[in-house]
């Protein structure tokens, strides 16, 4: 297996890992030859760091659904109000990707939406573009391996740089260095303001340095620089070229979502349905645990839960004893911890038991050493024979839950 990763491509990640372009240098841990040539020599990859890099990249892929995840659906809001979109192929057959920053309501956005909902959605996009760049392959006969992205950057201003927002990209970029390496053909930044250097400080130490030298802002000049790389009638009448929508729409609104402002009505954090009978306080420096029981293996274990005040961690683990409380690094990890937005937007979530046992909802608040965080969870199971033993809710809870 070594033996292929190490000759693979470097490109897109793939669910067929051995046989594909699936991790590149980055991924593969890199390293130069001590004292040896810098050119005309490959890099020696660190085989621990490739191994750790794959499986990493399996397990996002596991936990995205990513055979599935072109037929995942988006929240609505997600749907009209993220934008961007892909139009046309630079002059070398390689998708086009734009970004249209400057209408984007990250707030609205996080007030309606998880931040994991417009995570997994990126990544959508991501999967839709390997797909799209090996469609181009086989038309065109030739290996087309990269996207050239354009970010719009009109109207970026200090709403762009709420922290939430500006750490939820920092996520998306993360995933996006991590898993799709050496995928980015260029970068073009145009229609950048002043305020620019400033967002851009925020989010590049999330870019490998390969990937900032592919970053380009372009002047005033823009759109013959555009044109340069990109035949005009593939470039939209509003980017400086020829293309337009069947109804004549310079903005080509049909490929590229324009964003624009969420209306409160999306907002959910006020308008939640479920009732939370329980909440409990999760101190400073510390984690609260509540187990579960699962007898069955199929078993569909559902939760949901709001914080106050702040964000809160959150991971799924199987415990390796039982009969007494086992620290994170004990128990086998089913969900990976992560930091949720739950004070904006409820969290929900669930996922198949395969392994009956006891599985331990951790809420996580080690990271914080001033603010105790408020939870109020609410879980429940959907079992694949009849029944299920549920220490919060009673023996024998069937689904779906009483109201």
């Amino acid at each position: 297996m070594l033996r292929k990763v190490r000759g693979a491509p470097c490109f897109w990640g793939h669910p067929a890992v051995l046989g594909h372009s699936c991790v590149g240098p980055h991924a593969l841990g890199h390293e130069p030859q001590q004292g040896g040539p810098t050119h005309g020599v490959h890099p020696v990859p660190n085989l621990t760091l490739a191994c750790s890099a794959l499986l990493q990249h399996v397990e996002l892929r596991k936990h995205m659904d990513a055979d599935n995840i072109i037929a995942w659906e988006p929240p609505e809001v997600i749907q009209k109000y993220m934008s961007g979109g892909l139009c046309g192929y630079d002059r070398e057959g390689s998708p086009v990707r734009y970004e249209i920053i400057g209408p984007l309501d990250g707030k609205g956005l996080l007030f309606s939406a998880s931040k994991q909902d417009l995570i997994k959605n990126k990544f959508r996009d991501c999967e839709l573009l390997r797909l799209e760049c090996e469609q181009q392959s086989e038309k065109l006969g030739k290996k087309i391996e990269m996207v050239m992205m354009v970010y719009d950057c009109e109207g970026l201003g200090l709403k762009h740089l709420w922290k939430p927002a500006v750490d939820t990209y920092g996520e998306i970029l993360s995933m996006f260095e991590e898993n799709y390496p050496e995928s980015l053909k260029r970068l073009f930044i145009v229609k950048a303001p002043k305020i620019f250097p400033v967002a851009y400080n925020l989010v590049k130490h999330f870019l490998s340095e390969d990937t900032r030298k592919k970053v380009v802002v372009l002047g005033s000049n823009w759109k013959e620089v555009l044109q340069k790389y990109i035949d005009p009638a593939q470039i939209p009448v509003e980017y400086g070229g020829t293309l337009t929508d069947p109804d004549g729409d310079p903005k080509c609104s049909s490929k590229i979502n324009y964003g624009g402002d969420v209306p409160q009505h999306y907002y959910v954090r006020d308008q939640l349905a479920q009732k939370y009978e329980h909440s409990v306080v999760v101190n400073r420096g510390s984690s609260h645990q509540v187990e579960y029981e699962i007898l069955f293996p199929g078993c569909v274990l559902r939760w949901q839960f709001r914080s106050e005040g702040a964000d809160i961690g959150f991971g799924v683990y199987l415990k390796t004893k039982v009969g007494e409380r086992q620290r994170a690094s004990d128990m086998t990890e089913v969900l990976p911890n992560q930091r949720y937005n739950a004070h904006m937007v409820p969290e929900d979530g669930s996922l198949t038991c395969s392994t009956p046992g006891i599985y331990v909802l951790r809420f996580d608040n080690t990271y914080s050493f001033l603010h105790s965080k408020k939870v109020m969870p609410t879980r429940w199971a959907s079992p694949s024979a009849h029944w299920c033993q549920c220490q919060w809710c009673g023996p024998a809870t069937a689904w779906p839950p009483p109201t």
